[in-house]
């Protein structure tokens, strides 16, 4: 089943590839940033997150951890109400998936862009 891509405020393009109410436990998301593009500051409320890096570089913050850079095959852990951003550091598509627990609502995306 083919699935759409859409751009997400966040500043990046996502694939829902599960989120349903049936699971609420868990929902996978394939997330792709450009080139040089930063995604905004941003937390997710009572959701706990994990990028499983597919493709392409990065560098990730994540609350007041030093940023570090990752690759494929690395997984990042995103605790519940942590600030993240990413930027794709490469010079192709940085993809991965992300993993959230309980799943992705909208209403638990806190833009912090503003507040850093």
């Amino acid at each position: 089943m083919a699935r759409d891509e859409y751009y997400f405020e966040e500043g990046c393009f996502i694939i829902e590839l599960h989120n349903t109410a049936y699971d609420p436990a868990v929902s996978v998301a394939r997330a792709r940033v450009e080139p040089g593009r930063t995604t905004r500051w941003h937390s997710l409320e009572n959701i706990g997150e994990r990028y499983l890096l597919l493709e392409g570089y990065g560098r990730v913050e994540v609350g007041d951890v030093a940023p570090r850079e990752v690759g494929p095959g690395e997984v990042v852990l995103i605790p519940a109400g942590s600030r993240q951003r990413i930027t794709n550091i490469g010079t192709e598509d940085l993809i991965f998936l992300a993993v959230c627990t309980p799943h992705f609502v909208a209403s638990a995306y806190r833009d912090l862009e503003d507040e850093q």
